[in-house]
């Protein structure tokens, strides 16, 4: 099996990324959002940036928006919780924030360390004041990106796609 059929759904975002005109990635290295990554490094039209930790995108797709260019944040929901904090920094000066999430601690997690936070994510980001669109199918995947992209680039909002293991496929190690 290919990538792309593992993955299709990245096709669907990346179009919307293509639609949005965006042009910085910033992205924590992850399995979930490999195809993504890949397309969005091979296009030639996106800035890819890989960071250490999540937090560190927040502040780079703030001041990519303040030097003209549109952002997204690839991350895993593991790295939600790094970026609470500094999610003050783009709801108070009113920066568009779009962030893609893959999921894990929901659907056939076999990792323990993953659940916590996999199944508080939602919420956190909820509580922090970020629009979610929990996609649980592939078919949600296209509207629920197109609608967080337009509230975050047409509306100044702060949006957070999160991409259900349903979708990604649960991981599995040996089995």
């Amino acid at each position: 099996m290919t990538e792309s059929q593992v993955q299709p759904w990245a096709d669907h975002i990346f179009q919307v990324l293509t639609d949005y005109k965006v042009r910085q990635v910033a992205y924590v290295p992850d399995a979930g959002h490999a195809r993504l990554i890949q397309m969005c490094r091979e296009s030639g039209q996106l800035i890819t940036v890989p960071l250490t930790t999540e937090e560190e995108g927040v502040a780079l797709i703030c001041g990519a928006w303040l030097g003209g260019h549109k952002g997204v944040l690839l991350m895993q929901s593991s790295g939600v919780g790094n970026c609470i904090n500094m999610l003050t920094l783009p709801r108070v000066c009113q920066i568009p924030l779009l962030m893609l999430v893959t999921m894990r601690g929901d659907w056939g997690e076999f990792n323990p360390w993953q659940i916590p936070m996999g199944q508080i994510a939602e919420k956190a980001l909820s509580l922090a004041g970020v629009l979610t669109f929990y996609v649980h199918d592939l078919c949600g995947v296209k509207d629920a990106a197109e609608a967080a992209a337009r509230m975050a680039f047409e509306g100044s909002a702060q949006t957070a796609v999160l991409l259900s293991q349903r979708i990604l496929g649960a991981k599995t190690f040996g089995r």
